[in-house]
């Protein structure tokens, strides 16, 4: 690891929570901090398109943090049953970063994707003076959805598509900064990959008819970005078939391990070690273990007691709250609701 990412990790920016410090900063491989002024003020160690961004639009570098908070609040939420629950303790998520394991891998693509889907959200929005709708003047035009549609009817781009290239182009101007070479060359090559991946958002297209009695002689179509939770589950599944792969005699290639396999696409995500099985607490690994976890003591699933606890099994505990509940309208306008005490039986990883 970078001795300039330890920096990043043991700087307190101003108004920035201290779990999404090292984020960013070990995520680009380059000194940036999550907080968009302190990115920008270390703008000298910065070249190239970045330290030009700093300089001339910190709007879009503010957009970037926003994006790379995104991409982790996704991964918590996609690996919530898991060993490993993309926990954001500074001293654990470093440490699962300095690893080229599939864990690292997600974490890479689900940043990447954040960056991009904010900066293509903020151009849509009219947040951003550098962008707005995407331009279709010289794009061919869409092709009818099916093959009942009517002949002869026309089709063209219109409305306010997502402008999803301007969001590529910027975060991979962050995402993908260079990192040095020598005996990293593997490790970039893996990482870039990742976060290119994560930049593939899966654009889909919408369309409106145009014509008497809902005849289609003319459909408008335009550019739209999904939601961002469907670009994580998207990635979760590239995350269960991830690759594994090694280093070519070039330095410059990467080779799937194992027979029969494919070589990844662009889509794939890609590992090149083994990760370790997050059963019990290592500061090595970063590891926090399970101890304490809660399970569902009925799943066959990864959230199940028998493989989210490692067969050291469970314990039960109740516990009392109290919640909102019998809450009634009342005109004009206000919600009224009563206290209620609630009984639940939780288990808990031994």
């Amino acid at each position: 690891m970078p001795k300039v990412a330890f920096e990043c990790a043991q700087k307190s920016p101003r108004g920035l929570p201290s779990k999404y410090r090292l984020i960013l900063c070990r995520a680009v491989g380059s000194p940036l901090l999550m907080d968009p002024n302190s990115i920008c003020r270390k703008a000298k160690r910065l070249v190239g398109k970045q330290a030009e961004l700093c300089q001339t639009q910190p709007e879009i570098v503010s957009e970037v943090a926003k994006g790379a908070r995104l991409g982790i609040r996704e991964c918590q939420y996609q690996f919530k049953y898991r060993r490993w629950n993309c926990t954001s303790h500074n001293k654990y998520f470093g440490k699962i970063l300095q690893q080229d394991i599939r864990e690292t891998a997600f974490v890479y693509a689900i940043t990447a994707a954040g960056v991009s889907h904010a900066v293509t959200q903020a151009c849509s929005m009219g947040d951003l003076l550098q962008c707005g709708c995407e331009a279709t003047r010289n794009r061919a035009p869409p092709k009818p959805l099916s093959s009942s549609s009517v002949d002869g009817a026309k089709w063209e781009w219109g409305g306010c598509g997502d402008d999803v290239e301007f969001g590529y182009e910027k975060s991979k101007q962050f995402m993908d900064a260079k990192r040095r070479r020598g005996k990293s060359d593997i490790r970039t090559l893996v990482d870039l990959h990742n976060n290119e991946a994560g930049r593939l958002l899966y654009m889909r297209t919408e369309c409106k008819c145009h014509g008497l009695s809902s005849s289609c002689t003319l459909r408008t179509c335009w550019k739209k970005m999904p939601h961002f939770r469907e670009v994580g589950d998207r990635l979760l599944e590239r995350f269960n078939g991830a690759s594994k792969v090694m280093g070519g005699n070039d330095g410059k290639t990467l080779i799937p391990v194992g027979q029969n396999i494919k070589p990844p696409d662009r889509q794939d995500l890609i590992y090149s070690d083994e990760s370790p099985d997050f059963c019990l607490a290592n500061r090595k690994t970063g590891s926090l273990g399970t101890r304490g976890r809660m399970c569902n003591s009925t799943a066959m699933d990864i959230s199940g007691c028998d493989l989210l606890c490692c067969q050291r099994g469970y314990r039960q505990e109740t516990v009392v709250f109290e919640e909102n509940c019998l809450c009634r309208f009342h005109w004009c306008c206000v919600v009224q609701c009563k206290k209620c005490s609630i009984q639940k039986t939780l288990s808990l990883c031994h």
